[in-house]
């Protein structure tokens, strides 16, 4: 079955530093996969971190607001394909045979925000041997331009058309923390949670920790949020970070 990652934009780089890799944390993350690495049986997604969020500010679009610019479509896209080779060249040196995915010319939302990504390529890029690594990236919005495509709106796409056995999220948190900094083991609802829910403190234009768990939880299969500090016990199966689980 398949297993979804998806590494965080603060994971892969320095997020307050624009189009900065964290050359370390991103060796740390891609020596614990690569160890793990089973052909056929994952699919890596990254997010932007401090390449595409500071452009798509810039050009002032998101999820939500769309664009007609070209130019503000090809500097986030062009930014992200940057961050997406680094990614790919990374996990290569490492034995693993990473190809690169762009959303761009996959994917579109229609008129009433409903994404389209097709997962064909997915499968035989994965049937064919290869490691999928696929970008955020801005994609064609009817009516709107182009809008932001989030690394998590991607997992939650290919998760479920892919029916993803298990999701998780590498983030540099250990999960979704409460009032006093722990972490939460269970999230079945956004209630129960919202109160302990703020913005991401660095530029995001995905709507940081609140989106994500709001995203995450219209997937079928529970999904893991966690640190670096415990992908490895993810990738060996166990329940790592906070898991989130949506209404059945």
């Amino acid at each position: 079955m398949t297993t979804i990652l998806k590494l965080g934009g603060s994971v892969v780089t320095e997020k307050d530093q624009q189009e900065t890799v964290d050359e370390a944390m991103l060796s740390t993350v891609l020596d614990i996969f690569a160890d793990h690495y089973d052909p056929g049986q994952f699919v890596v997604v990254h997010g932007g971190g401090s390449f595409g969020h500071h452009h798509a500010a810039r050009h002032g679009y998101s999820k939500t607001d769309g664009t007609r610019d070209a130019t503000a479509v090809t500097d986030v896209h062009g930014a992200m394909t940057t961050l997406n080779e680094a990614v790919v060249d990374a996990l290569q040196a490492r034995g693993v045979p990473a190809v690169p995915v762009s959303p761009l010319s996959l994917a579109h939302r229609d008129a009433g925000g409903e994404l389209s990504f097709p997962a064909d390529t997915i499968t035989t890029t994965l049937d064919e041997g290869f490691l999928p690594v696929v970008q955020a990236d801005p994609i064609v919005h009817a009516d709107r331009g182009a809008t932001i495509l989030s690394g998590d709106d991607i997992v939650v796409s290919l998760a479920t058309s892919l029916g993803a056995s298990r999701v998780g999220l590498c983030s540099t948190v250990p999960g979704v923390l409460d009032n006093d900094g722990a972490v939460i083991p269970e999230i079945e609802s956004y209630g129960d949670v919202s109160h302990v829910l703020g913005e991401s403190e660095s530029t995001d234009v995905t709507g940081g920790m609140a989106g994500k768990v709001r995203t995450l939880l219209d997937l079928e299969a529970p999904a893991a949020i966690f640190d670096p500090d415990d992908l490895g016990g993810f990738l060996d199966g166990e329940s790592v970070g906070t898991i989130v689980r949506g209404d059945r």
